[in-house]
């Protein structure tokens, strides 16, 4: 699996964990600390994807 391949994925989680942590935000649930390691995950797959590009 190249790098870029990982920074899609870790990207596609990211964005996935983001949403998912936004929308437990507002219902009952653990929304902060979901929301925060999707922006984690999704800053991650996203400086690996830009790094790969040149």
């Amino acid at each position: 699996m190249s790098e870029r391949q990982i920074g899609t994925a870790l990207t596609v989680v990211g964005a996935v964990l983001t949403v998912a942590g936004t929308t437990l935000y507002v219902l009952p649930g653990p929304g902060l600390p979901v929301l925060s390691i999707g922006l984690v995950v999704l800053t991650a797959g996203l400086v690996t994807a830009a790094r790969r590009r040149n």
